[in-house]
């Protein structure tokens, strides 16, 4: 089986046995897809590496995608190996990244991943460390409850796709033949992100998706980051903290 689900930030507590009893029946071969902004590679504290081995301790294998609230210095430095058709990235033994525009087949059914989205509650800016004013900044910021962050600490470039991950994105949606069971992401496609009753605007990964959206046969596109619950015509699902079963 795979089961699905939203944003987790680096917090696991939705996969407990009381919030997720289907998994008294799993093992390693099902799986759980977290649809982006993981969160649990951070800074490698003793808090977070004690739910990281929670998580890998679960029947289940845990697969996921990439979103805007990731430390991407940390995820560059892992190390890439393939894995069912496509490039991951292991966690734990048992808790993989699976990576921008790839092509994976599990359990007999093709899955297309694209990770990434823009970050849009930065309306004060991006502060840099590195800057001289950096620390009145900061505090200024602070006081006045304002949305920023801070360059290699809570935001990274890397938040987006790199052209050559769009390259290797369409290159295997090619040989795809432009068809597959489902697709993952963290941000939805253009037309669906403006839907949104909140502070979306196209850039060009949702334009990105907006064609693949247009072009691509599938089933079911899963994404996450807008922090809610709700199907989307019948073949876009949007999540949050519900887990649903794709297969």
């Amino acid at each position: 089986m795979i089961f699905v689900t939203g944003d987790t930030h680096g917090d696991f507590q939705r996969f407990g046995m009381k919030a997720f009893p289907e998994q008294k029946s799993l093992c390693r071969s099902d799986h759980t897809i977290i649809c982006g902004d993981f969160g649990g590679v951070w800074d490698n504290s003793p808090q977070e590496n004690y739910w990281l081995d929670w998580l890998d301790d679960k029947p289940w294998t845990t697969l996921w995608v990439d979103g805007n609230h990731e430390n991407y210095d940390t995820l560059k430095a892992l190390p890439v190996e393939e894995w069912h058709g496509g490039k991951v990235q292991r966690i734990r033994p048992n808790t993989i990244h699976l990576m921008r525009g790839q092509l994976y087949e599990i359990e007999g059914y093709t899955f297309f991943t694209m990770g990434g989205a823009q970050s849009h509650d930065i309306e004060a800016g991006i502060l840099d460390p590195a800057a001289p004013d950096f620390k009145e900044r900061y505090h200024a910021l602070r006081l006045k409850n304002a949305r920023f962050r801070v360059l290699g600490r809570s935001w990274w470039p890397e938040e987006l796709p790199s052209d050559v991950e769009y390259k290797e994105a369409f290159a295997a949606l090619e040989r795809a033949n432009w068809e597959v069971d489902y697709v993952i992401t963290h941000c939805a496609p253009t037309s669906i992100a403006l839907s949104m009753d909140r502070h979306n605007e196209a850039d060009r990964l949702t334009d990105f998706l907006e064609m693949v959206r247009r072009r691509l046969k599938f089933h079911y596109w899963l994404f996450g980051h807008y922090h809610r619950n709700m199907d989307i015509g019948e073949k876009f699902i949007l999540l949050y903290q519900q887990i649903v079963q794709a297969i």
